[in-house]
């Protein structure tokens, strides 16, 4: 597995761990707790070679988790990471004759700068992005389907805006922000957004993995034959949220001032494209304020298709966004209070 410290492979890791398997784990910073628990832990990044090869040596099945994330950055870093990393891990698990690669994509593959309103997978996959992370991203997806034979079976999970206890992205961002008083509404507000909760996201691995292990699955009823390798799946809740609603419901659960203010999508976008040209030329640290990515992600509606993933990989969202929300403002309260008693 790469990523498997990191927070959706971690909680993976736990499911594998809980279920008898054996587990081993590509990361550059290692986890004494998880090594303890008899994880093997090949030292290196995806882009060491040799690490790779050791990575997958006696392994049946490949999660591939790990990716460089972000809104902004160096083309030729993502590329590094999710482009050139995820074609060395295919070659190595080919060669190590693994049977099965689950490979962790994303909806921002299929990015068009449109809303995406109960969008499917037969939307094609982005050429052309102002963020370096989804064009890659759909380079690596594209590969990953390409290698599908049947002794070696992969399909891609696209997990929209994981979230829940433990998320160290996400939500400590938003609530990052709206305390600067640097949050803001943009566009009019009622964009729709679908978010999957990491425990429903593990569930998807884990029913991606069983698929490709029973590969051909018919269904009694119609007498269909259904298939997942060599597929995509889009992975959410099934519940798209009003975004702006659900931000300000959080921060209100957290005795928090909500997010009244806002700007036009088209001033966002102008603003991100002056912030990115600023940032390209004098070389700034860090990540600017607003991106046109991120004002169109903000602004638009992003909710998907679940049939797929449902008829195909079994997957049922068992969280739901109303339990996983009042567990996750539980959790943030109970931080807070402990950090005010110290």
């Amino acid at each position: 597995m790469t990523g498997g410290t990191g927070f959706l492979g971690r909680r993976l890791v736990e499911r594998l761990l809980a279920g008898g398997r054996t587990v081993t784990i590509l990361g550059r910073t290692p986890a004494p707790d998880l090594v303890a628990r008899g994880v093997r832990f090949v030292r290196g990044s995806i882009e060491d070679p040799a690490a790779v090869k050791a990575a997958c040596a006696g392994v049946e099945s490949v999660f591939h988790v790990a990716a460089k994330v972000g809104v902004w950055g160096r083309e030729e870093d993502f590329f590094r990471t999710n482009v050139l990393g995820t074609r060395g891990l295919l070659e190595a698990a080919r060669a190590a004759g693994v049977k099965r690669f689950i490979h962790t994509s994303t909806p921002s593959v299929v990015y068009n700068g449109r809303d995406l309103a109960s969008a499917d997978e037969s939307l094609p996959l982005t050429t052309a992005c102002p963020s370096p992370y989804p064009t890659t991203k759909a380079v690596a997806e594209r590969e990953v389907l390409a290698a599908n034979i049947p002794d070696f079976r992969t399909v891609a999970l696209r997990p929209h805006l994981i979230w829940g206890v433990g998320d160290p992205h996400l939500v400590p961002r938003i609530l990052a922000r709206a305390r600067a008083g640097r949050l803001r509404i943009v566009g009019d507000g009622r964009n729709r957004v679908d978010m999957v909760h990491v425990e429903n996201a593990v569930d998807a691995q884990l029913g991606a993995e069983e698929a490709l292990r029973c590969c051909h699955l018919i269904d009694d009823k119609r007498g269909l034959s259904r298939r997942a390798d060599g597929r995509a799946f889009f992975i959410t809740n099934g519940e798209p949220v009003v975004l702006w609603d659900w931000i300000n419901e959080l921060l209100r659960g957290l005795g928090e001032p909500p997010v009244t203010k806002n700007i036009s999508l088209r001033a966002a976008l102008a603003v991100g494209g002056a912030a990115e040209f600023l940032w390209r030329t004098v070389s700034l640290a860090g990540e600017p304020p607003m991106t046109r990515f991120v004002a169109a992600e903000l602004a638009k509606d992003h909710w998907f298709d679940l049939t797929a993933a449902r008829r195909d990989l079994g997957y049922e969202p068992r969280i739901s966004m109303a339990q996983g929300t009042e567990e996750l403002i539980a959790h943030l309260r109970g931080v807070d209070s402990s950090l005010r008693s110290e």
